[in-house]
């Protein structure tokens, strides 16, 4: 059964730091391209970042670039997501999912099979 279990999230003030991981089960990252995900109060998910299957390659949407960054360990099976200089507007539920297919649409949440729970993040003073 695959499985992926998200965690780290919680409440941080502006400009602090968090590290998201998804922990993967019943398959191996070798196969499955994973990417992060958000989803807002009253708006719909959006991509964050991607990694790929084949060379662990990364992309990320506009308002992320360079602070938040995807790393994978194929050892543990672990995708994290390092986020920096946090603001408010990056409050969301924090979701990471799996495809074993190559997609034209990476950031597409129609292109992945398999979803974990989610995380909570709040960026607040």
């Amino acid at each position: 059964q695959r499985q992926l279990v998200e965690s780290g999230g919680g409440l941080v003030q502006p400009g602090g730091s968090l590290r998201l991981s998804c922990a993967v089960s019943g398959f191996t990252l070798n196969y499955y391209a994973i990417g992060w995900f958000r989803q807002a109060p009253g708006k719909g998910r959006e991509a964050v970042a991607v990694i790929s299957k084949i060379d662990g390659s990364t992309s990320y949407t506009d308002s992320v670039k360079g602070r938040f960054t995807i790393s994978r360990d194929t050892a543990k099976n672990t995708v994290d997501l390092q986020m920096i200089s946090l603001k408010p507007e990056d409050t969301a539920v924090y979701y990471c999912a799996a495809r074993d297919h190559h997609s034209d649409y990476p950031f597409s949440t129609y292109e992945y099979d398999y979803w974990g729970q989610g995380t909570q993040v709040t960026v607040s003073s």
